[in-house]
């Protein structure tokens, strides 16, 4: 017996194919409930939980006097249950897109074999055998459907699969699934030992010239009743779902094609037969229509296999220059052309036609097999990394840690190369003017990293550089260099005898001096500060031990915290010899960096940081003394990390008094954590929000001064950096950019809505989370600077996005600042934004307190504002009662710049259609009368439907509208 016949017999349970025909007389009485059931909009169960259901109470296995299991036993309520399965899986036209996606392998294997059990396929035979043309054509189906899913299945098992995260252990579920994982690797194995055998089935399909059919419910009921004769019927093609020819060969085409493609990694010489099926099914989807209705095909996926296969297996019948760059770089790398490869990196860097994450993986390629040992690559893997660092910084991206890896060791032919690739690829007369500040930007930074002043000469007196860089950003350039080393003299353009200059004393002290600034090395610095001291006793180096405090400052401002670190402890072990004090200034600087590492490491990916930096911190801020200097920023720095990782247990209640009168900072963050405490309390419980907000108000709030004039008039001068609070607004704006705490963004920003919104001359207020915990009055309106007021709200929202641009309170804020200074375009795309954010690109319903009644109001002021009309009248749906009166007030406009017509099939509510047909009427417009009886005529706006219909149709409408609405204006 075959293995297929075994896997069937054991699946069915070894019971005879056709039951007599009085095992379904009770069956039929109850036929008309299953159809009634599947007729439902939203049937629940769902057919295929019924599959599954109808499939498990069929193979419960039996238990018989003896208390021994026994397979499931061959009677009429298992025939019964089977036969609801076969008729759920037709009355889903045997989708296997379906089919696959909600059933097990286990289940929809027991679910075929039933299929070809009751189609008669022969038992105990080989599929490979049967001659397809012909056995009865419900029977060739049923043949195909289940060789169709043997090969999907093993496609599909070659996925990696994404491991769901486990519950807490039931045993019994866990043996469960266990069962289930045996029960699928059993049948995989089976599958895998005969998918030569359903290939070949497969490909026997092909040459076939007659239509097919599948069993439908009416099939199986006649199978019912009269065993003996329905599949005469069947035979002669009288019964049966209708699969024409074409539908069959293209679904089978895609099918070995996937099949093939999957084999190719292991026996490439395949990917020629992938190629051939997936192209064949381009051309039987054009010929039967992307419409039909049992070939479904992902041409979206058919369209990446065809890519792949371009790429895999170009053809030999097109020339090279009708490759796609995809095919072109593979042929090259297959070939070993890499200077092709960098031909083409360079052009694209115009088009930007490679996707960035395509180009990257050709260089990791190119890098693992240098490191494998052929070294004759490591030049190519740095022009290719080149060619993508200058692609990332044209698109405004960092760039690359390996690229700076590569360049460490500069040489004449790499800045030549580089300055190549930068030359072509940026097109000076049509570029815009972002992508020349980028790239004068990056040609900057070279020149300002090379240690070597001849490369700099390169660079700096290079075309695109003197192009691209105005006078004096070349001047300030030389500027920049010259601090770095005082005893050179740096000119734009090279000077012809450089190379002749003789080693004086003077050059020799001035470049060790410059090497002294640009080394990173604890060990070569002391060995070169020992060398400029024995040239000259005389010589101070104050001003160089002065820019060797900058270099370091500036290793931790550039985030080479490695390289910052390892001066720190040098400078450390140093000073702790001899000067307390100062050991105690370098541990304070050390805890900075160390702050600054943490943020930009782990932090920033969310990982809390280690206890023992937390009390460093603490001990910083608790730290009292006399002779050693505070740098305010590291205070600063300190509140800010606290808040950041919700510290506000400490800040609230643990900071010593002192500092809460002595650092401003420290007494800001209380305040700050403090309010979050609150947050959740009743709102007269919120003591601390009051104190925070006098304290804003006073950092807000302007000194006014009186002055005398030649005339002997006094007039009133305002002073926009007020001295009044604890801190200059500067300052205050400063602090909170050091801050990622989205509750406590969130309360600092509703604080300066509020205080903008309490203004007499607003008229657009700004909504924003938690604003009623703030009073709504000031007693002295005419101190407050409002205009700063509003700059700093325009800052802050601007900076709270850079740190969730998801966050759609922070959205709603943003666009009703562009709708209160009358941007109604800039406005519409935050609030399309924020709704978009919250609802799986408007996939799932937008939540009613996000699109509030307010926003909705504004959304549709702004596109009366804009003239769009039609978008008007939709909206006005959106609102918790519609608002009649300026929906028909709209429509009645015609001069409306949006598409009118078009945006019918988005209106639900009846009326407003009904008063569309007859302005359309009254106007003679036929056309457009037309459409909108059409949209009127649909079914599902029928008002005689059910509440949960109306509500369905409402909201797929509200989402097509929301999602073409947001392609407009994003």
């Amino acid at each position: 017996m075959s293995a297929e016949a075994a896997d069937r017999e054991a699946a069915t349970s070894s019971r005879p194919c056709t039951p007599p025909q009085t095992c379904w007389f009770e069956f039929l009485l109850e036929e008309s409930l299953l159809e009634k059931h599947l007729r439902k909009p939203c049937p629940d169960p769902a057919p295929v939980q019924l599959i599954v259901q109808f499939l498990e109470q069929a193979s419960k296995p039996s238990v018989n006097e003896q208390n021994q299991v026994q397979p499931p036993p061959d009677n009429k309520r298992n025939r019964i249950l089977k036969l609801l399965a076969l008729k759920v899986a037709a009355h889903l036209k045997w989708d296997l897109d379906v089919l696959e996606k909600s059933l097990s392998v286990p289940v929809l294997n027991m679910l075929l074999n039933e299929l070809l059990c009751i189609s008669k396929v022969p038992p105990g035979t080989k599929h490979v055998a049967l001659d397809l043309a012909t056995l009865p054509p419900t029977t060739a189906m049923a043949v195909l459907l289940y060789n169709r899913w043997a090969i999907r299945t093993i496609v599909q098992s070659s996925f990696p699969v994404k491991q769901v995260k486990p519950g807490p252990p039931q045993l019994s579920v866990m043996n469960q699934m266990q069962q289930e994982k045996e029960l699928t690797e059993n049948i995989l194995k089976v599958l895998k030992e005969q998918a030569a055998d359903s290939i070949l089935v497969l490909e026997a399909a092909l040459p076939l010239n007659k239509d097919l059919y599948v069993h439908t419910m009416r099939t199986l009921d006649l199978l019912a009743v009269e065993p003996g004769t329905a599949n005469g019927e069947t035979e002669s093609s009288t019964a049966g779902l209708k699969i024409k020819t074409e539908e069959m060969q293209c679904q089978v085409c895609y099918d070995l094609g996937a099949v093939y493609f999957q084999q190719g990694s292991t026996n490439p010489a395949v990917y020629e037969n992938a190629r051939q099926k997936f192209f064949r099914t381009k051309e039987l989807i054009a010929e039967i229509g992307s419409l039909s209705l049992h070939c479904t095909i992902d041409e979206k996926r058919l369209a990446g296999y065809c890519q792949a296969c371009d790429v895999l297996v170009p053809s030999s019948d097109s020339p090279s220059q009708q490759l796609t760059p995809y095919s072109q770089v593979h042929v090259c790398l297959r070939s070993g052309n890499y200077q092709e490869v960098i031909k083409i990196f360079i052009e694209d860097n115009l088009t930007f036609s490679l996707p960035v994450q395509f180009r990257q993986s050709v260089l990791r390629e190119l890098c693992q097999k240098a490191q494998q040992g052929n070294e004759a690559l490591d030049e190519i893997c740095f022009k290719v990394c080149a060619c993508n660092t200058v692609r990332d910084i044209l698109e405004g991206r960092t760039i690359s840690v390996q690229f700076n890896q590569l360049f460490l060791r500069s040489n004449k032919e790499k800045i030549d190369f580089l300055l190549e690739v930068c030359s072509r690829s940026i097109n000076l007369d049509k570029t815009s003017d972002l992508l020349k500040e980028n790239m004068a930007a990056f040609l900057k930074n070279v020149c300002l990293g090379l240690e070597d002043l001849q490369y700099v000469f390169m660079i700096s007196s290079h075309e695109l550089f003197i192009t691209l860089l105005k006078d004096e950003e070349r001047k300030l350039l030389v500027d920049q260099m010259r601090k770095r080393s005082p005893r050179v003299n740096l000119c734009i353009k090279p000077v012809t005898s450089f190379y002749d200059i003789p080693a004086s004393a003077s050059v020799n002290i001035g470049q060790l001096e410059h090497q002294l600034l640009l080394s990173v090395d604890p060990w070569r610095i002391r060995q070169i500060l020992i060398e400029l001291h024995g040239m000259t006793a005389e010589r101070q180096f104050w001003t160089v031990s002065n820019k060797v405090k900058d270099c370091l400052l500036r290793t931790d401002k550039d985030k080479d915290f490695a390289h910052a670190k390892q001066l720190f402890s040098a400078g450390l072990e140093l000073v702790t010899e001899f000067s307390p004090k100062l050991r105690q200034v370098m541990l304070n600087e050390m805890l900075l960096l160390d702050i600054h590492t943490h943020e930009a490491g782990t932090g920033h990916s969310g990982e809390r940081p280690p206890s023992d930096l937390i009390s460093r911190v603490r001990g910083y801020l608790e730290m009292r003394l006399p002779d050693i200097p505070l740098r305010q920023v590291i205070a600063e720095e300190c509140v800010a990390f606290m808040l950041n990782w919700r510290e506000n247990e400490y800040l609230t209640l643990q900071v010593p008094a002192f500092l809460l009168q002595s650092n401003p900072y420290v007494k800001l963050g209380q305040l700050l954590a403090a309010t979050c405490k609150e947050l959740p309390g009743p709102k007269e419980s919120r003591r601390t929000a009051k104190d925070l907000w006098e304290v804003v108000v006073q950092i807000c709030s302007v000194s006014s001064q009186h002055k005398r004039g030649n005339d002997g008039r006094v007039s009133l001068i305002k002073q926009r950096e007020s001295t009044l609070g604890i801190m200059y607004r500067s300052e205050l704006l400063s602090f909170i950019k050091k801050l990622r705490e989205p509750l406590v963004l969130t309360i600092i920003l509703s604080l300066f809505v509020k205080l903008h919104n309490v203004r007499e001359d607003i008229v657009n207020d700004i909504t924003a989370e938690h604003i009623s915990i703030w009073p709504s009055s000031i007693p002295n309106l005419q101190s407050v600077d409002f205009e700063a007021v509003a700059i700093t709200v325009k800052e802050l929202v601007r900076y709270t996005l850079t740190i969730n641009p998801n966050n759609h309170a922070w959205l709603i804020i943003q666009a009703d600042i562009y709708f209160a200074t009358n941007q109604y375009s800039a406005a519409l795309h935050y609030y399309l934004q924020a709704g978009a954010v919250c609802s799986d690109f408007f996939n799932k319903a937008v939540p009613p307190d996000v699109y509030t009644d307010q926003v909705i109001k504004r959304m549709i002021k702004c596109c009366s504002l804009l003239n769009c009309h039609t978008q008007v009248a939709i909206l006005c749906q959106f609102l918790r009662e519609i608002d009649y009166k300026t929906a028909f007030k709209s429509l009645q406009e015609q001069n409306s710049h949006d598409a009118m017509d078009s945006y019918y099939d988005y209106i639900w509510d009846v009326t407003i259609l009904e008063y569309l047909t007859y302005l359309h009427h009254k106007r003679g417009e036929t056309d457009k009368r037309q459409i909108v009886i059409k949209a009127i005529g649909q079914t599902e706006l029928n008002a005689s439907n059910p509440e949960e219909v109306l509500q369905l149709a409402a909201q797929r409408r509200k989402k097509k509208f929301l999602q073409a609405m947001a392609k407009l204006y994003f």
